[in-house]
């Protein structure tokens, strides 16, 4: 098991989340406790119906447990009411997901400027940083682009530079490569790997072994509950991740 932080960028003691449906009550999470360091780069794997989304939405604050304490940044945020819950997410949290969810209509520039114009930054502000978010994710010569002129990966670099444009305490990474050829996929994990080393903190939610294995700390979960919790003494490169996975059990 991995030890406890000093001072963790998020712990969850005891969580429990129920979902009533009809006459059930379906337990989605049981009793699961973890810690995440500041610049911890972590995978979430399970089975379908394992608790590996709830347990993300929780994370991400766009859940709560049923009980159970979730604290973030030492902020306790299981009981905040919805509003407060919206600001955390726009301020502290930066969303990569498997569909990129990008406005169609809007540039990749307005895209990115999302968050900054919920947080209420001034435009002249978030402009210049959404400008410098697309600088670091690769696509300067991109932004009056609208998503259905970029390619996958493109769009799924635009989805990080959305989520690194307010600073965030933590990327919420669900499933990036999910809709990426290999070629593409690696290529964002290797900008996964890149923010990592300078310092972000990262959780990763995938069924790919080989993606997994990119990340510092493996959490398994099975019917609701941690099944194991590894850290990797070293990074692993994508050809050793996927030669380890294609190797015979």
């Amino acid at each position: 098991m991995t030890p406890a932080a000093a001072n963790p960028t998020l712990s969850l003691r005891n969580v429990v989340k129920t979902y009533v449906m009809g006459a059930a009550e379906v337990r989605a999470l049981s009793d699961v406790s973890l810690e995440v360091a500041k610049n911890e780069y972590v995978a979430i794997m399970g089975p379908s119906g394992s608790g590996k989304s709830t347990l993300m939405n929780i994370i991400g604050c766009l859940d709560v447990p049923t009980s159970g304490s979730y604290s973030l940044e030492g902020q306790a945020v299981a009981e905040l009411p919805e509003a407060r819950l919206a600001e955390i997410r726009n301020r502290r949290i930066g969303f990569v997901f498997q569909t990129f969810n990008l406005i169609p209509r809007a540039d990749i520039l307005h895209n990115v400027e999302l968050p900054l114009i919920y947080g209420g930054v001034p435009r002249a502000e978030r402009r210049a940083r959404a400008v410098r978010a697309l600088e670091a994710v690769g696509l300067a010569d991109r932004m009056k682009h609208r998503p259905n002129q970029l390619s996958g990966g493109q769009r799924q670099r635009v989805a990080i530079a959305r989520a690194l444009v307010h600073d965030p305490s933590l990327i919420l990474a669900d499933e990036p490569t999910g809709n990426l050829d290999t070629k593409t996929g690696d290529g964002i994990m290797e900008m996964l790997d890149s923010l990592h080393a300078g310092g972000q903190t990262i959780i990763l939610v995938t069924h790919e072994e080989y993606i997994a294995q990119r990340a510092r700390r493996t959490i398994r979960l099975r019917d609701g509950v941690v099944e194991s919790d590894v850290a990797r003494a070293a990074k692993v490169s994508l050809a050793e991740s996927r030669m380890a996975e294609s190797q015979p059990v």
